[in-house]
């Protein structure tokens, strides 16, 4: 009995189950709990927001949130991390909701869960390791502006024309004086006390000051009635056929692909944070389970929320109680609570986000843009920039993209080779490659050798180099023929059994020794059928 519970304590506590156990204590339960209070006033007019964005009811958005959440925060990744309705994925979704109705959304979102589930069980979420610290600066930095020009929205209004425009007079000077009055709040409450966290504390006392002087600003309750029922079990009302597969599928492939980068990114940042390694693939399943049931519920679906995590993490969640009552919070919300919630001023909530923006940008990335090499600094602007104007997924890929052709331009130049006189066979000499030998590099590996006046015996040593791909195999090709037109006979040294298999002519002009190298080659050939795929 006592091993079960020691063992579901650090299942909650993120510790892996084959490590001595960890107590939960009273406290850190507290502090989870107040932490996920926290986020699920924030959570509200976000997910509102977004639902606003996707052109569906605010109960849609609502009802990801936390069903989203819910799932997430018991089988997730990565405890301390909270999901629900992001925008990233509402801009997706407006153009399908628009042309096809908001039952073509829940049949996506049903597919987006199983394509993700999918990648969680092919193991897909390791390749997150690939996505370099640059791009990660600018994918935090770029999220944070996002998050800061998102809560500006909150400063406009619509007129009786209908046209948006910034509000002004009091109502400026009156938001504008809580959302820094909250800020403040929030920095100095933990110098007086730990027991609250402080973004609750700030929300309650400023909420409490805009109710007891009847201070007009705007309110959770003018962006909607949050008020609403449990959701309700439902398959999508479309039709069973390939024409409605192949109008969602595009759809689902892009949620499901910019859901599992955002979620993926926010678990390493938040694992940054919690000193917590592991669980991508984990969280793959765990946001396809989610996303699977939402569209079932009437959700419209999301991914993890770098904000919402923040502002958990910071009040003091850990485990993943504190998403847990997020999400139930969330909930009581709904059913119970929706006229209280609904008076909450909106700029407590903004003011909240602002904070969120100062700690998640990473301030130290200016100066270091000055430090580290000039393409990596690149690479954090871009990313950056690409963020804000564009979307996260396209961001990352185009930051893996740079940092990958910058890796490639690096490791070409690092082709080379000495040349000496071999001890083994009398007139010949020895080319020792040095430097990785790819596509990048194979033009410069041409140039290495002094075809016209080497002897007619040629060694090329490979024992400081490695053969990554099938334009290697290539070049080492070439080289041989040309070697051979001239003439002149040429053996090949410490070279891999990948490459004994692969080469075709210069393939006998082997030399096997007992110290050749054993790693594989990047190529098609599987080594089990002994053929090309």
């Amino acid at each position: 009995m006592s091993s079960s519970i020691s063992k579901l304590q650090n299942y909650i506590l993120g510790v892996p189950l084959n490590q001595p156990p960890q107590g939960l204590t009273i406290a850190q339960v507290r502090m989870d709990i107040l932490a996920g209070l926290t986020v699920a006033l924030a959570l509200v007019p976000e997910a509102v927001a977004f639902a606003f964005v996707a052109g569906v009811d605010p109960l849609v958005g609502l009802y990801a949130a936390f069903i989203v959440g819910l799932i997430t925060a018991t089988i997730g990744g990565r405890p301390g991390m909270i999901s629900g309705a992001t925008g990233a994925l509402a801009v997706v979704m407006v153009a399908l909701v628009a042309q096809h109705g908001v039952e073509y959304l829940f049949a996506t979102v049903v597919l987006m869960g199983i394509l993700q589930l999918i990648a969680g069980a092919l193991r897909w979420g390791k390749f997150i390791r690939m996505v370099p610290h640059p791009v990660m600066l600018g994918f935090v930095n770029g999220l944070a502006i996002v998050i800061g020009l998102a809560q500006l929205e909150q400063f406009k209004t619509t007129n009786d024309m209908g046209v948006t425009e910034w509000i002004g007079g009091f109502e400026l000077l009156a938001t504008g004086g809580l959302v820094v009055a909250t800020m403040a709040l929030i920095w100095v409450t933990p110098k007086l006390t730990k027991i609250i966290p402080a973004p609750l504390a700030a929300i309650g006392l400023v909420t409490a000051l805009v109710l007891g002087f009847d201070i007009q600003v705007p309110r959770v309750g003018d962006l909607a009635s949050l008020s609403g029922g449990l959701p309700s079990f439902a398959i999508p009302m479309v039709p069973f056929t390939l024409e409605t597969f192949a109008i969602i599928f595009p759809y689902a492939v892009i949620l499901a692909a910019i859901g599992l980068i955002e979620s993926l990114l926010t678990l390493n940042l938040v694992g940054e944070i919690t000193e917590q390694r592991g669980g991508a693939s984990q969280e793959c399943m765990a946001q396809g389970a989610a996303n699977l049931a939402t569209g079932f519920f009437g959700g419209m679906g999301g991914c993890a929320m770098i904000g919402q995590s923040m502002i958990n993490v910071n009040s003091g969640g850990r485990t993943r109680i504190g998403g847990l009552a997020a999400a139930l919070f969330l909930l009581v919300f709904i059913l119970f609570a929706s006229g209280l919630i609904e008076q909450i001023p909106i700029a407590a909530l903004v003011g909240v986000m602002f904070m969120v923006v100062i700690g998640t940008f990473a301030w130290n990335s200016l100066k270091a843009l000055f430090k580290v090499p000039r393409a990596d600094a690149l690479v954090i602007i871009v990313v950056t920039i690409v963020t804000v104007a564009e979307d996260l997924a396209i961001a990352v890929v185009v930051g893996v993209i740079m940092s990958a052709l910058v890796y490639a331009w690096n490791a070409a130049k690092r082709i080379h080779a000495s040349k000496r006189p071999s001890a083994r066979e009398k007139g010949a000499i020895v080319y020792d490659i040095q430097g990785p030998l790819f596509f990048g590099s194979v033009t410069g590996f041409r140039q290495l050798f002094d075809m016209a006046d080497d002897p007619d015996t040629v060694i090329i040593d490979f024992s400081d180099s490695r053969v990554v791909d099938q334009s290697a195999l290539q070049a080492i090709e070439d080289v041989a023929d040309k070697y051979a037109d001239l003439g002149k006979r040429v053996m090949l040294r410490h070279l891999s059994p990948d490459c004994h298999r692969l080469l075709t002519k210069a393939g006998q002009l082997m030399i096997d020794s007992d110290d050749d190298p054993d790693y594989g080659i990047a190529v098609d050939y599987d080594v089990n059928i002994g053929a090309f795929r």
